[in-house]
C-alpha cells in the first residue's frame, strides 16, 4: 500500500489529537491514585461503557473474526458470542456490588473479602500474575496483530514492522497514558471508537461492492459449497453449526457441535478472559469503579454488552465473507498465508486510495485504545496492589502517581518482548483461555457464598495453571484444533473445580470480623450469608438474586435478538430479521421498566477505609 502525503497528514492529525487529550488531563490525573486509575469516581455511564467497547475493539479483532468466518463460517463467532452470558451476569448480579465496594482495583477485593496472610498473598500474587504475566500476553498478541498490519500497510519486513511497533507506536501510546491516566484513556477511547467504526464499515462496504453486491456475495458463497451432499459441512452464513462431532477435519465452514457446547455450557462461566471475566473484573471493574454511582456503573456495562455483541460485529463478519469469495485459497499451512490475512487483503485492494490514511489511523486507534487500557489497568495492579501494599505502604499520592508512570513504561518494554516471541495472534488468546480454565466459578460464588476463602482462589489459579500446562505438553487428546480445545477445556475445568471445592472445605473459613465488614459494606444477597446477616441486624437484607437472574435472561435474549435480527436483515432474510428485532425491542422496554424500579439504597459514596479493608 502506497501512502501519500495526505495519508501521512491524516495519521499525524490523529496522533496529535491523542497527545493533546493526554496533556489536557495531565494535572487532573496527577493529583492522586484515585484520579489516575478511576477518574475520581465521576464518570458517566455512556463514557465508561464506550471505553469498554473501544478497548475490546483492538487491531487484532477484525483479523481474528475474519479468520473465524473464513474457516468456520459465521458460526465460528460463538467463540466470543458465548461470553455474552458472562457479560450480562456482570450487569445485573455484580456491577452494583463492585461499585459499592469502593475499591480502586478488583485485586484489592482479596483483602476486603478474605482475612490473614492468605488474603495478602492472594492480592500480591494476582497483582503480578494478572497485571504482569497475563497482561503482557494480551499486550503481546495485540502487538502481534499490529505488526502484521504495519507490514502490509508500509511494505516493510516483519522485523522492521516489529521495530516500528516497539520503538514508535507503543512508546507513543505509553506516553499519553502515563500523562493523562484513566481520564485521558476514556476520552481518547471515545474518539478512537468513532474513528475505527467508520473505517471497518467502509472496508465492509467496498469489499461487498467488489464481490458483486450483497446478492452476488451470497450467490457466490452458495456456489462455493461442496457438491457432495454426503459430506458434513455447513454454509458460511449459518449462525449455528451443522451436526458434526469434529472427529475429522472439516474444511467446509464447520464448527463442531462439541465445541459449541463447550462455548455455551462451560466457557462463559469457567474461564477468565479480559473483558468477559466471570463476575466482572479487570478493566470492566475499573470502569465500574470510575462511575458516578451504582446505577451509572450498571448502565455502563449494559451499554458495553449491547454495543459489543449486537452493534459492532457485522462489518467484521461481512468482510470475512467477502474474503472467502475474493481470496478462496488462503491456507494456514502454506508459509506466508493465513485466513486472517483476508481482512488486510480486502482493505488494501479495494478501499479507495483517498481513505487509506484514515484506515491506517483507524487501525492505530484500535491498537492504541487496547494498549492504553491494558497499560493503565496493569499499572494499577502493580502499583496499588503490590508496590504500595508490600514495598512502600507509606508513600504520598504524588509518589505513587510517579511510580505508576514508570511502571507504565516498564509494561511497554515487556509488551514488546512478548510480541517478539509469540508465534501468532491466536496463540496469545489460546494461552490466556487455557491458563484460566476452571477458575471462573470461584469468582462468581465468592460474592454469594460466605464459605469461599482465599485458599479457594489460590487453589483454582494454581491447579488451572498446572493442569493446562501439563495437557498442552502431553497432548493426550485427538481431533481437530477446535475439538482438542474443547476436550482440554473440559478436563481442566473439571479438575480445577473439584480441587478448589475440596480445599474450601478443608481450610478454615474467613474470620467473622472480615465477613461482617464485607457484608455490611457490600450487602450481597442474604441467602448465602444468613448467619452473618443475623449478626448485622442493622443492615436491611438484600433479596434480589431471583429478579437479577430474570433480568439476566431477559438481557441475553435482547442482545441475541438484536445480533441475529440485524444479521438476518443484512443477509437477505428481512422477515425473520424484523421479528427478532421486534423481540429485542420488547425485551429492552421490559428491562428498562424493571431498572427504573431498582432501589439501590445508600450509594456508599464515602471512600473505603484503607486500614479496615486493605491492610494499610
Amino acid at each position: 500500500m502506497q501512502l501519500t502525503w495526505l495519508d501521512w497528514a491524516a495519521i499525524a492529525g490523529y496522533l496529535l489529537i491523542t497527545i493533546i487529550m493526554g496533556l489536557y488531563f495531565r494535572s487532573r490525573s496527577g493529583s492522586s491514585m484515585e484520579e489516575y486509575f478511576v477518574s475520581g469516581r465521576s464518570v458517566s455511564w455512556w463514557l465508561a461503557g464506550t471505553s469498554m467497547v473501544a478497548t475490546t475493539f483492538s487491531a487484532d479483532t477484525p483479523l481474528l473474526v475474519t479468520g473465524l468466518v473464513y474457516t468456520q463460517g459465521i458460526a465460528g463467532n460463538w467463540l466470543w458470542w458465548s461470553f455474552l452470558l458472562s457479560g450480562m451476569m456482570t450487569v445485573f448480579l455484580f456491577a452494583r456490588l463492585w461499585r459499592r465496594s469502593g475499591l480502586i482495583t478488583d485485586v484489592q477485593f482479596a483483602e476486603m473479602r478474605y482475612s490473614g496472610k492468605p488474603a495478602a498473598f492472594l492480592r500480591g500474587f494476582r497483582a503480578v500474575y494478572i497485571g504482569l504475566l497475563m497482561n503482557c500476553l494480551i499486550l503481546g498478541w495485540v502487538t502481534k496483530a499490529m505488526i502484521s498490519i504495519v507490514k502490509v500497510v508500509m511494505g516493510v519486513t516483519e522485523h522492521q514492522a516489529l521495530a516500528i511497533c516497539i520503538f514508535i507506536i507503543i512508546p507513543f501510546t505509553g506516553l499519553y497514558v502515563a500523562i493523562g491516566g484513566l481520564w485521558g484513556v476514556l476520552w481518547t477511547d471515545l474518539f478512537q471508537f468513532v474513528l475505527k467504526m467508520g473505517v471497518v464499515i467502509a472496508v465492509a462496504y467496498y469489499g461487498i461492492s467488489a464481490a458483486g453486491g450483497m446478492h452476488g456475495l451470497l450467490a457466490k458463497l452458495q456456489a462455493a459449497r461442496p457438491p457432495d451432499p454426503s459430506v458434513a459441512h455447513g454454509n458460511a452464513i449459518d449462525f449455528f453449526p451443522v451436526f458434526s462431532l469434529g472427529l475429522t477435519a472439516q474444511p467446509w465452514w464447520t464448527l463442531p457441535v462439541i465445541t459449541l457446547l463447550v462455548y455455551l455450557g462451560l466457557q462463559w462461566w469457567a474461564f477468565w478472559y479480559p473483558g468477559a471475566e466471570p463476575g466482572g473484573g479487570g478493566y470492566i471493574a475499573q470502569r465500574i469503579f470510575s462511575a458516578k454511582d451504582e446505577r451509572q456503573g450498571l448502565l455502563s456495562v449494559l451499554w458495553f454488552n449491547i454495543a459489543h455483541y449486537a452493534l459492532r460485529p457485522w462489518p467484521w463478519i461481512l468482510t470475512g465473507l467477502v474474503a472467502i469469495v475474493l481470496y478462496p485459497h488462503l491456507n494456514a499451512s502454506i508459509p506466508g498465508q493465513h485466513p486472517e490475512d483476508g481482512y488486510m487483503l480486502v482493505l488494501t485492494h479495494y478501499l479507495p486510495a483517498s481513505l487509506r490514511g484514515l484506515a491506517v489511523a483507524g487501525f492505530l486507534a484500535a491498537f492504541m485504545s487496547t494498549i492504553a487500557t491494558q497499560l493503565n489497568w496493569g499499572a494499577s495492579y502493580l502499583v496499588a496492589d503490590f508496590y504500595s501494599r508490600f514495598i512502600k505502604p507509606d508513600g504520598s499520592q504524588r509518589h505513587y502517581v510517579v511510580v505508576s508512570r514508570l511502571v507504565t513504561v516498564f509494561l511497554v518494554i515487556c509488551a514488546a518482548l512478548v510480541a517478539a516471541q509469540l508465534a501468532s495472534i491466536q496463540s496469545g488468546w489460546q494461552w490466556v483461555l487455557e491458563l484460566s480454565a476452571g477458575t471462573g466459578a470461584v469468582y462468581l460464588l465468592r460474592w454469594y457464598w460466605w464459605r469461599i476463602n482465599a485458599w479457594s482462589e489460590i487453589t483454582a489459579m494454581i491447579v488451572a495453571l498446572v493442569v493446562s500446562l501439563a495437557l498442552r505438553f502431553a497432548h493426550p487428546f485427538s481431533g481437530n484444533d477446535a475439538v482438542v480445545f474443547a476436550k482440554t477445556a473440559g478436563t481442566t475445568t473439571a479438575i480445577t473445580t473439584i480441587a478448589w471445592i475440596v480445599v474450601t472445605y478443608l481450610t478454615k473459613p474467613v474470620s467473622q470480623e472480615v465477613l461482617v465488614s464485607f457484608y455490611r459494606h457490600v450487602r450481597p444477597d442474604v441467602r448465602g450469608w444468613k448467619h452473618i446477616a443475623a449478626i448485622v441486624k442493622e443492615v436491611e437484607p438484600t433479596r434480589d438474586l431471583g429478579r437479577n437472574l430474570g433480568l439476566w435472561v431477559l438481557g441475553c435474549a435482547m442482545v441475541y435478538s438484536f445480533l441475529f435480527g440485524s444479521g438476518y436483515a443484512i443477509l437477505g432474510q428481512p422477515l425473520r430479521g424484523t421479528v427478532l428485532l421486534v423481540i429485542g425491542v420488547v425485551c429492552l422496554l421490559v428491562m428498562l421498566r424493571q431498572l427504573r424500579s431498582f432501589v439501590t439504597g445508600p450509594e456508599h459514596e464515602r471512600h473505603v477505609e484503607t486500614a479496615a479493608f486493605l491492610g494499610h
